[in-house]
């Protein structure tokens, strides 16, 4: 448990410089979306200032999840994280509809002015530095196997794209087009809620125990092909945070004694570590019924 603690710590870090380029680029946008007139700009600044708070709500998160296990929870609290990206999905689909709400009612509004042609440097500019936190992010993420911190990667993608349509919106608007800038904020709330329903989906998958039934049968014909497993009665798998919990009844020879019995369980744990990285493997054994 010490690695995982550790590599949470790291995804503390991710959570940090996320919350860090929101502060800068949230003011940054917001403020020359008002000087340069542009709804789209000022649309991607707002949601950048809401992603503060989803970023907040990830660090809590990865805070909670590395308390130790206690008497109220004997497997650790390491799903935090997961709840904590679902908080982030939550917050995310507001934003969206909000965005998405007042963009509609300024398409209705009658004549438009066209933003300033410097609004589309800085949204490009913004898409290139929320670019580079993703990819920090996601790297982070799928090194330590971290699903809150994918969720706030995940957000810091939508955001880059939100910002290159908020630019390409612009640009139309200087060709005659103004309504452009109004359509590109629309785009701006569906990604927001496209993206927010890929968390909400993956944190209820995980929270509700689903497991993908591939990666199970990979992890079944493990056990299956380990010396003294004679057949496998049941086998359940779940995510707990960052782990996977395996629970297998598998069936062995009657006439073997109880020590080797024992061994052939820690043959099966070494090769579920060695191959798939998992160290929680419940074992009950039993003995494989006469075929007579």
């Amino acid at each position: 448990m010490v690695n995982t603690y550790d590599n949470i710590k790291q995804g503390e870090r991710g959570a940090w410089i996320s919350i860090a380029a929101y502060l800068v680029l949230s003011s940054f946008k917001i403020f020359s979306g008002y000087f340069f007139a542009s709804s789209a700009l000022l649309a991607d600044g707002f949601n950048n200032l809401t992603d503060i708070v989803a970023s907040l709500a990830v660090l809590i998160g990865l805070r909670i999840s590395q308390k130790p296990p206690d008497s109220d929870h004997a497997y650790g609290h390491l799903r935090a994280e997961t709840i904590a990206a679902l908080i982030a999905s939550f917050i995310m689909a507001v934003v969206g509809i909000q965005v998405l709400v007042e963009a509609v009612r300024s398409f209705f509004e009658g004549a438009k002015e066209v933003p300033n042609l410097w609004s589309a440097g800085v949204a490009g500019i913004s898409a290139i530095a929320m670019i580079g936190v993703y990819r920090y992010n996601r790297n982070l993420a799928r090194r330590i196997d971290n699903q809150a911190l994918m969720a706030a990667a995940k957000d810091n993608l939508s955001d880059a794209l939100v910002s290159v349509g908020a630019a390409v919106g612009i640009i139309g608007a200087q060709f005659g087009l103004p309504w452009l800038d109004t359509v590109a904020a629309v785009a701006v709330g569906v990604i927001i809620c496209k993206t927010a329903w890929e968390i909400f989906r993956d944190c209820t998958y995980s929270l509700t125990d689903g497991f993908d039934e591939n990666r199970l049968s990979d992890l079944r014909s493990t056990i299956a092909r380990t010396p003294g497993v004679e057949g496998i009665k049941d086998m359940k798998a779940r995510i707990h945070g960052n782990h996977v919990l395996v629970d297998v009844v598998i069936e062995v020879d009657p006439d073997i004694s109880v020590l080797e019995g024992h061994r052939i369980s820690d043959r099966i744990e070494e090769q579920m570590e060695k191959i798939h990285n998992i160290m929680s493997v419940h074992i009950h054994v039993e003995p494989k019924a006469s075929s007579s």
